[in-house]
């Protein structure tokens, strides 16, 4: 079965947003453990220590197997569930983000909390850089120059991406292959160069385009 991509949050950012004079800011950071998260949380409380609220919410794992939100004080439902829940739907993982509100002498009521809070989620998360990560095959293939167009032509055309490229007197390529276009890209280059590619063994990775270049992350 092959691993579906998933959307995680590569760079934490920072929004704010007014209702009725209170502030709320909005704090994002990557985490990948429950002690990353603790921590993150507990450096926000003491950097906006005079706050009335530091509320908090997080997603770990790539099913979001390990999920934790708490209001700090707020009724209850109305700010950490609400913040979990803009995490979820929108299908961020390996995420923690704490919003800290400094009260601005008008209630809000439920609805406007949960309102708020929500808002504020999405600012923090609009400053923030997200990513898709896929599952790809990393591999090399050794073929000569006549084989190399095709080969360039197929990349194109299975979205796969050309890493390196070593001329000596053949031409070795160091590649990146989606999980989904592996045995298709495979089959084709084969076809194309009439048997002559020889591949290495792939090699599973996980991937994603940052500032428009190809990154690979460790597992």
């Amino acid at each position: 079965m092959i691993a579906e991509p998933y959307k995680v949050l590569l760079a934490g950012g920072e929004g704010e947003i007014t209702e009725k004079k209170s502030r709320f800011i909005a704090t994002t950071m990557p985490i990948k453990s429950e002690e990353d998260a603790i921590a993150f949380v507990s450096a926000m409380k003491k950097k906006y220590w005079d706050a009335r609220h530091n509320c908090s919410a997080f997603v770990i794992g790539k099913n979001h197997e390990l999920t934790r939100c708490s209001d700090d004080g707020e009724p209850a439902q109305t700010a950490g569930r609400p913040m979990l829940e803009i995490l979820l739907s929108e299908n961020i993982h390996d995420a923690a983000v704490v919003v800290t509100r400094y009260f601005g002498g008008t209630l809000l009521g439920t609805g406007g909390l949960v309102r708020a809070y929500t808002a504020a989620v999405k600012a923090g998360l609009s400053n923030s850089t997200i990513i898709t990560k896929q599952p790809g095959t990393k591999l090399s293939i050794n073929t000569d120059y006549n084989g190399l167009g095709k080969l360039q032509y197929l990349c194109s055309k299975l979205e796969a991406s050309i890493l390196d490229t070593l001329y000596t007197d053949a031409v070795q390529v160091e590649l990146l292959v989606p999980a989904g276009s592996y045995s298709m890209f495979i089959k084709q280059v084969t076809e194309a160069t009439n048997g002559k590619a020889i591949f290495s063994e792939g090699e599973p990775i996980w991937y994603g385009e940052v500032n428009n270049e190809i990154k690979i992350f460790p597992e």
